[in-house]
């Protein structure tokens, strides 16, 4: 990146790239001004510190994902929606290893409430309402399925599945119809 071109969006985009390549927590201000061929101090023009840093690319992840996943499951009801949010997730986190990462990143109460975050809990609950829960039920589905999805993908990237059968994609189809059925037969205690 040529320094004349430094922008916060260019700082942003050169963080998450290099989220992916090395892993979210190993970007800081010093070794991504390195890769921008700048010194430090001039990219605290953009970002002011690393935890700054750290939230722009996490905002970025953000709203990569929800974008993916709102046209994923444009048009889709139940379990195909379920399936495609599921995907795009999976997919997300296998491409962009450091991104997903960065998009469960802290982010402060005003920073969450305006972020991308707020549109992925509304397309969970959009699909919840074709499994009929209602509250609190529903939020106990979102948290589920956040958690399935992130744990899943999280030990695919690792390599957790990768020396023994069946295959990944086997056991990840298998989960997806079993998160639908449950959903479907969710208990409804009082």
């Amino acid at each position: 990146m040529a320094r004349a071109g430094l922008t916060t969006e260019r700082v942003v985009r050169a963080g998450a790239e290099m989220a992916d390549e090395i892993g979210f927590e190993q970007v800081t201000p010093t070794e991504l001004a390195k890769r921008c061929g700048v010194k430090t101090a001039s990219l605290y023009s953009h970002v002011k510190n690393a935890h700054e840093l750290k939230t722009e690319i996490a905002l970025l992840a953000l709203t990569e994902l929800a974008d993916l996943a709102a046209t994923a499951v444009a048009g889709l009801a139940g379990r195909d929606a379920l399936i495609a949010l599921a995907n795009v997730h999976r997919d997300y986190a296998l491409e962009h290893p450091g991104r997903f990462t960065a998009a469960r990143f802290r982010l402060a109460p005003e920073k969450a409430a305006t972020s991308a975050g707020v549109r992925h809990a509304e397309l969970m609950r959009a699909i919840l309402r074709g499994y009929d829960l209602a509250e609190p039920h529903q939020t106990h589905a979102v948290r589920l399925l956040g958690s399935v999805f992130s744990g899943y993908v999280g030990l695919e990237a690792a390599g957790g599945f990768s020396h023994s059968t069946p295959g990944s994609q086997e056991s990840w189809t298998e989960i997806l119809d079993a998160l639908d059925v449950l959903l479907r037969a969710w208990p409804r205690r009082k």
